[in-house]
């Protein structure tokens, strides 16, 4: 159990360092929500994630394949941010929306992707995206 934690957390500490080093040139090509991924594209749907001291607001979330939706990050309580490789989905307190259109079904971790205390690893839901 313990190195499954070291390795997360070495894995999450490498996703912050090579994301702070794209950093600047990610949000200067996208404007100051983030939303590069589908320029262009209007969502026809939205949906809101909340974080908050160790946790996010509900264990899942729904989306449907093919349908863009504007993702909305908020974070209520302490400091946080969220993580989806799978969807190249990544939103904190400075990048709070981007629009995507899901272009393959299944169940893809999200995780915080902001150090945020002793808690911090447990900090996990699904996006599952459905035909």
């Amino acid at each position: 159990m313990m190195k499954k934690g070291i390795t997360w957390l070495a894995a999450c500490m490498l996703i912050l360092v090579l994301t702070a080093c794209g950093g600047a040139k990610q949000s200067a090509e996208s404007g100051s929500n983030g939303s590069d991924a589908d320029a262009g594209v209007t969502a026809s749907e939205e949906l809101v994630i909340k974080a908050s001291n160790y946790e996010f607001d509900q264990p899942e979330y729904h989306l449907k394949k093919g349908v863009p939706v504007n993702i909305v990050y908020e974070n209520e309580n302490g400091n946080h941010g969220m993580l989806v490789p799978e969807l190249n989905l990544q939103l904190d307190i400075k990048n709070s929306s981007k629009v995507i259109t899901p272009d393959k079904v299944g169940e893809f971790e999200m995780s915080c992707s902001v150090f945020c205390g002793s808690g911090h690893s447990s900090m996990i839901s699904k996006i599952i995206v459905e035909e």
